[in-house]
């Protein structure tokens, strides 16, 4: 078999520099100087004919065709590593660095808590969770995984729906006092005020919709607060500031102590999807695999009577 070393050694430069975002923080990680760095990138580009990186005083980012490049190298590059790790006999080790894109609200009510486990389950592995309201480029970002809710927009990636959480329209006690309940959607086109959500994909608020069986309801309603965290959207709802839509997940305890009131029992059969993502198209990586596992079990081990519809478990799956 006829290889270049030398072709190898520069994709892994490309892939650090990628990673990280900069020449200077791709030499700390290879443990080579900033213009060793430079002179590596410099001799792929003219191997291949093409430039890889668009630097200026302020940023370093892929060309597009650095893109391309990027996406195909990156899961071969993993399979090598996985390939060297059983060689020498670590073929169930979950180790190195794994980089997650993860929606805010997930991270907070279901990850978060459970963290600790996965990591004491997996010593040798670093994680870096990112929380961010957007799914933005998993490749050129150098991302391994990511978990959002929502539907999937057309990508190259590969998705896999983890569970469907009931949308709720809510209220709190406070409220309700002040403006009365209303008793049915409707009525918030005109009597209430209500807590409007950005839509990441689109920059616009949410519009409002009501489920009921086959019935679909939509509701203009308006609002002059809007805002982009979940967490917050709750508290603001909690505080009594207007009525809001908020996912079913994590809002078990203050629905049940009161301090929330699902005003629509009947209307809440819409479902919200929560996907997990995987940027190659091949065998995931194990550390990957490790922790999609891990998430559907911290969705399936959630208590009765959340009312969300978990997947069954990827043990042994490939997306």
């Amino acid at each position: 078999m006829n290889f270049d070393a030398r072709l190898l050694s520069g994709i892994g430069t490309l892939v650090a520099v990628a990673e990280t975002g900069s020449f200077t923080r791709a030499a700390e990680r290879l443990g080579l100087t900033s213009s060793g760095v430079s002179r590596s990138i410099a001799r792929l580009e003219s191997r291949l004919g093409v430039r890889l990186f668009d630097r200026n005083a302020r940023a370093t980012s892929l060309t597009e065709a650095g893109r391309h490049l990027f996406a195909e190298v990156s899961p071969l590059l993993a399979g090598i590593a996985e390939a060297a790790g059983r060689a020498a006999g670590e073929a169930a080790a979950v180790t190195g660095r794994l980089r997650v894109n993860c929606d805010p609200w997930f991270a907070s009510v279901l990850l978060a808590p459970r963290l600790q486990l996965f990591l004491d389950a997996h010593p040798a592995l670093t994680l870096e969770v990112i929380v961010r309201d957007s799914l933005g480029d998993l490749v050129s970002e150098g991302f391994d995984a990511a978990v959002r809710f929502g539907e999937p927009e057309p990508s190259g990636l590969l998705t896999r729906k983890l569970l469907e959480t009931r949308v709720l329209t809510c209220a709190s006690p406070a409220y309700l006092a002040r403006y009365g309940r209303p008793t049915h959607p409707s009525e918030l086109a005109d009597d209430h005020t209500c807590v409007l959500f950005i839509d990441p994909v689109t920059g616009k608020p949410f519009a409002w919709e009501f489920h009921r069986g086959g019935e679909v309801l939509r509701v203009k309603v308006h609002g002059r607060l809007v805002l982009n965290d979940g967490a917050t959207a709750i508290a603001a709802c909690m505080a009594g500031f207007g009525i809001a839509q908020p996912m079913a997940l994590g809002l078990e305890a203050a629905l049940r102590d009161g301090r929330l009131v699902d005003l629509f029992p009947d209307w809440n059969g819409e479902l919200f999807p929560l996907h997990a993502y995987h940027p190659s198209r091949h065998l995931p990586p194990t550390k990957v695999r490790a922790f999609l596992d891990f998430i559907v079990n911290t969705v399936a081990s959630q208590p009765p009577g959340t009312d969300n519809r978990p997947a069954p478990s990827l043990h042994g799956q490939v997306f």
